[in-house]
């Protein structure tokens, strides 16, 4: 490992910096985690099977990359001022109330009652099944297929969860 890093840690080094657009920091992390990795993977310390150079190079490449491409590395922008807020004027309330009036009408008369009666008007399932002359377990099952055809109405107009 230390002739490895004789031979071949200056131009990886430089290699590094020039992929990192100069950022020293960036630099020492991409080669300290090539030869990391050169160090994990003993066949790149034996010179018979190749070329180091080009193997450390090629890692030292992905690995920048990949930083690159993190999340991480992105940096944050920084203002004097913060962004705006919304503003909660119930316009947005109002809107997804209209559309979800509007794909109730769609749904079956049963489908309707059942949830204008557990989710509009708060009854319980005891309180809904005398209300509508049915056994609660009816009133379950009308409620989960209920809310299964409203999705499916909802997806169908573009809204989504």
């Amino acid at each position: 490992m230390q002739a490895l890093h004789e031979e071949h840690a200056s131009a990886l080094w430089s290699f590094a910096l020039h992929l990192t657009s100069g950022d020293r920091a960036r630099a020492e992390d991409v080669v300290q985690e090539t030869l990391l990795r050169a160090w994990r993977n003993p066949r790149v310390l034996d010179q018979s099977t190749g070329s180091a150079r080009s193997w450390l190079f090629t890692v030292a490449r992905r690995i920048a990359i990949d930083d690159w491409r993190s999340a991480s590395s992105r940096s944050e922008v920084v203002t004097d001022a913060p962004p705006e807020l919304p503003v909660t004027d119930g316009t947005e309330r109002a809107v997804q109330g209209w559309v979800v009036a509007e794909a109730l009408v769609e749904l079956s008369l049963r489908h309707r009652e059942v949830l204008l009666l557990c989710f509009f008007q708060g009854c319980s399932v005891a309180d809904a099944a005398a209300k509508l002359g049915v056994a609660e377990g009816t009133v379950k099952s009308r409620t989960h297929y209920a809310l299964r055809a409203l999705r499916l109405v909802l997806e169908e107009r573009g809204v989504t969860q």
